[in-house]
């Protein structure tokens, strides 16, 4: 089983891990655009203005700039330690034994608009690129992801349970990947989409995912999972599972 995750805006600072290395990532297929995607944001850097505009970020977040500016020489940090924010809190990486980790490190990936895909225990630098960015004089950053990333997920030879937002699943859409819609009920039964504590609903899901013993192949045995895990998940014989959360 693999499991994706949206990567997060915030990061954590720091780390102690050696400057970014691309032959310590998996998936060397990729390495042409992280390297053109790395020249860029560190080469824009150099203008702050037009990095605010690139970057969707304001003269307060100045910092996320200067991250990019040192994205090859700033030392890194496991990818899951990397990310912060409402569904890393829920995933709660730190309070994991040796051997849970090792199994998180195996299943989590995270879509990187930077990186394209890393896993959990893979170093990486603090950055700021979001999926919705647009670099001056560059493709969007589906039309580069999508050629190659694409490829990369459809050759994954097991279950994919994808909880990446939108705008990062659009990267390189996974057909027949496991998706999970969050809704919440009132009292009265009426339903409405879950906003921002989506995030920590998935980020449960994926602890969950990344602790189980078990090894779903079929969105059949992932829904029997999460219903003997205490979740209310429905299934309409499709691809998405809904997880309905009181209101």
């Amino acid at each position: 089983m693999l499991v994706l995750l949206p990567p997060s805006e915030t990061k954590h600072a720091g780390g102690d891990g050696a400057p970014l290395d691309l032959g310590a990532l998996s998936h060397p297929e990729l390495d042409p655009v992280r390297e053109e995607l790395l020249t860029r944001v560190e080469s824009l850097a150099g203008d702050v203005e037009a990095s605010r505009a690139a970057l969707g970020v304001s003269a307060r977040q100045d910092a996320e700039i200067a991250r990019n500016a040192a994205v090859r020489t700033s030392p890194t940090m496991p990818a899951l330690d990397r990310y912060t924010g409402v569904l890393y809190d829920a995933l709660d990486v730190s309070s994991l034994t040796r051997g849970q980790r090792a199994r998180a490190d195996r299943r989590l990936a995270v879509g990187s608009a930077l990186l394209g895909l890393v896993h959990g225990g893979e170093p990486i630098p603090a950055y700021r690129l979001s999926a919705g960015s647009q670099l001056p004089g560059s493709p969007t950053l589906r039309a580069l992801w999508k050629p190659v990333l694409g490829p990369v997920l459809a050759g994954v030879d097991e279950l994919v349970v994808d909880l990446r937002s939108g705008g990062y699943a659009d990267l390189a859409p996974v057909d027949g990947a496991v998706t999970v819609t969050v809704l919440s009920e009132r009292a009265d039964g009426k339903r409405s989409v879950v906003s921002h504590f989506n995030k920590a609903h998935k980020g449960r899901i994926a602890r969950l995912l990344a602790l189980t013993s078990a090894e779903p192949d079929s969105v059949v045995r992932l829904r029997a999972l999460l219903r003997r895990a205490g979740l209310h998940v429905e299934h309409d014989g499709g691809d998405d599972l809904v997880l309905v959360v009181p209101a």
